[in-house]
């Protein structure tokens, strides 16, 4: 028999229950629980209570093209969104307000707690997460391995020795058997082998094996499961769930072991090297082992493996993903490809390809082969999305009020889709538009072209990552030819950087 007592009190905390929600949805009848609207910026209203969270978490698969609809559907070049646990965040493609909080006011902008709470268990404290002298001293000391010298000599020579590794290796033999081979696996295998050889000294030899690198692999994974937790506010919930879900998949807590003990591996076999004086100190990772942090003391394995996976991800990652959208652009635009390959011919003569000294100077002069990388970097910037947190109040250049504790977002892909940005042509792929009536390199502003970053913490490697790409286009363009696979689901993986997410299966055809 039901308890009359008990059914009353129950249906008394239904009743109750449904009038908060009721109240509740009638004062924030378009925003999240205990948001307000914000005054004097583009904003689209969501659902009771959630706000925009279930827009956001429905769209979390393209979720570039959602927010460049979000600025195309409001005509604004600045909006902002309220979601149910998700700190106020205000967007923008405006190049002035970039270039304000990455430049102009650089000090009221800093890494903020969403990035360090998504990124910190596989960023730790290295450079990206950092702010303040620990930022400084790390940047200052990596700055000394990126000079003309090394460039020159060293720099040229790694790539072009890895590039003749891959091209025997992997593109011959797929001449030769008629295989199909994942290009995009392929560029990352190519830039992680060059970069872990020049940060730190080490012959990782990827492009040997036939199977993804376990710590690339761990790695790979562990940021995308960063990226996740931004648009996941319950993922300290979700995550454990997921494991007991899944047992048979590996945890993130595995994938960080992996990392863990592969950077642990190559500080340890570096501390012997140097111990028995057998390294040239020419490395990242030599140089930071001299170093001392903003305490004046010596680096700990902990900080050294932070600092290691930091570089990691923009020595390989970036690169191999902007060649991995060359050539995707090359394909698709065959006036492109034979404009460059005409450029790669007059300049990228037998006995310059032999010379890395001469190779380096040559590739600095040649126009077109910059203007195909800055126009794919446009609309493919390997950081799509970027942001910062406001220490202070502020107001950006278009009128728009940042309070403080407010996160500041930039979308560089959608900003190259923007027309009120590039124009009307900006959804098409034209390199021409970097170069001028005189024939010369055109330089953006840095708000407008923010693939590098901008302000103080414009990407170190920038140069790095431009020679490493010119140097395995003129190659590969003057070598073979590739021919897509037909059928192929070529997007994006939303992640920290912008992974293809089914790769690029091509043909490889010599070139006569």
């Amino acid at each position: 028999m039901s308890n009359p007592l008990s059914d009353s009190y129950l249906s008394r905390t239904l009743c109750a229950s449904a009038a908060i929600i009721t109240a509740l949805a009638l004062k924030y009848p378009d925003r999240a629980l205990f948001d307000e609207h914000r005054e004097g910026i583009a904003e689209r209203r969501g659902w009771p209570i959630v706000g925009r969270l279930p827009e956001i978490a429905s769209n979390a698969e393209i979720l570039h093209e959602f927010l460049l609809h979000g600025f195309t559907s409001l005509n604004s070049l600045t909006t902002t969104a309220s979601a149910l646990g998700i700190p106020r965040t205000i967007s923008t493609v405006d190049p002035r307000n970039i270039e304000h909080i990455l430049k102009h006011n650089f000090e009221n902008y800093a890494k903020g707690p969403q990035l360090n709470a998504a990124t910190g268990d596989l960023f730790g404290h290295g450079i990206f997460n950092a702010n303040g002298e620990q930022w400084k001293y790390q940047r200052k000391t990596a700055s000394h391995i990126f000079n003309i010298k090394n460039f020159r000599d060293l720099f040229t020579e790694v790539f072009v020795k890895e590039l003749d590794i891959m091209c025997k290796g992997v593109l011959d033999k797929a001449v030769a058997l008629n295989q199909v081979v994942d290009f995009h696996d392929t560029m990352f295998k190519f830039t992680l082998d060059s970069f872990i050889l020049l940060g730190f000294g080490v012959q990782l030899n990827a492009l040997g094996s036939k199977e993804k690198v376990p710590f690339a692999a761990s790695f790979d994974e562990c940021q995308l499961n960063s990226f996740q937790r931004f648009i996941n506010p319950l993922w300290r919930v979700t995550e454990p769930i997921a494991n007991l879900m899944h047992p048979w998949k590996k945890s993130i807590s595995q994938h960080l072991d992996t990392v863990d003990i592969f950077a642990n591996e190559v500080i340890e076999n570096r501390r012997k090297q140097l111990a028995n004086g057998e390294m040239d100190h020419r490395d990242l990772l030599s140089r930071f082992m001299e170093a001392h942090n903003e305490n004046d003391q010596p680096l700990s394995n902990r900080e050294l493996r932070d600092i290691v996976l930091n570089f990691v991800i923009a020595g390989r990652d970036t690169t191999a993903q902007a060649l991995s959208w060359t050539f995707y652009m090359l394909l698709l635009h065959p006036r492109v490809e034979s404009k460059l390959l005409k450029e790669v011919l007059q300049n990228i003569t037998d006995d310059v390809a032999d010379d890395p000294v001469i190779l380096y100077e040559v590739i600095k002069n040649m126009t077109y082969a910059h203007a195909v990388f800055y126009e794919v970097l446009r609309l493919y910037p390997s950081v799509p999305n970027n942001q910062k947190y406001a220490l202070n109040v502020d107001i950006l250049p278009d009128g728009t009020p940042i309070r403080k504790g407010d996160y500041v977002m930039w979308c560089p892909w959608a900003q190259g889709r923007t027309e009120a940005v590039w124009g009307p042509d900006a959804k098409e792929f034209k390199p021409e538009r970097w170069i001028t009536a005189y024939g010369e390199l055109r330089r953006e502003s840095q708000g407008q072209w923010p693939a590098f970053h901008a302000g103080p913490r414009v990407c170190l490697g920038q140069n790095l990552a431009t020679l490493e790409a010119l140097v395995a286009m003129v190659f590969l363009v003057k070598r073979y030819r590739f021919r897509l696979v037909p059928g192929q689901n070529i997007t994006y993986q939303v992640s920290l950087t912008l992974p293809m997410k089914e790769g690029m299966r091509v043909y490889v055809h010599k070139r006569c």
